[in-house]
């Protein structure tokens, strides 16, 4: 497990999105030199704001990426960083609107939902042994 976790001054962290987006009207633009470059660009982008691609597949129709990064850095803010960029450029090389307003983005980790509702749900009742307390 420690090999997954990220270390900062103040923070432990695992931060991982799964980030879906189309391009307008669901177009399948993303072929050829036009896909090539986007993923030039995307992984230019996520060096610069400090996110590490994970996978990335680029569909004729829309992008997966599944991203690393640290607590510092919003899940919106990730998007609206790649997206816009890219869409700045490829639309000034190849002069066409690109992306849809709209994403899609999952949060990723090692440990299930339910694992950490558990977990949590499980605090109040050790505390609650421990001092002798009735749970609430």
């Amino acid at each position: 497990m420690k090999k997954k976790l990220k270390f900062s001054r103040t923070s432990v962290y695992n931060i991982g999105y799964h980030f879906i987006w189309c391009p307008k009207y669901r177009r399948k633009v993303l072929v050829g030199r036009f896909r090539k470059r986007l993923k030039e660009l995307l992984y230019e982008k996520a060096k610069q704001i400090g996110v590490n691609i994970v996978e990335m597949e680029i569909m004729p129709d829309h992008v997966h990426l599944f991203v690393k990064t640290t607590p510092k850095i919003a899940p919106y803010g990730i998007v609206k960083h790649l997206k816009g960029y890219s869409s700045r450029i490829l639309g000034l090389e190849f002069s066409q609107p690109l992306w849809t307003r709209s994403y899609y983005c999952e949060s990723v980790g090692h440990i299930s939902e339910q694992t950490v509702r558990k977990y949590i749900a499980s605090q109040r009742e050790n505390e609650c042994i421990k001092s002798q307390l009735p749970p609430s």
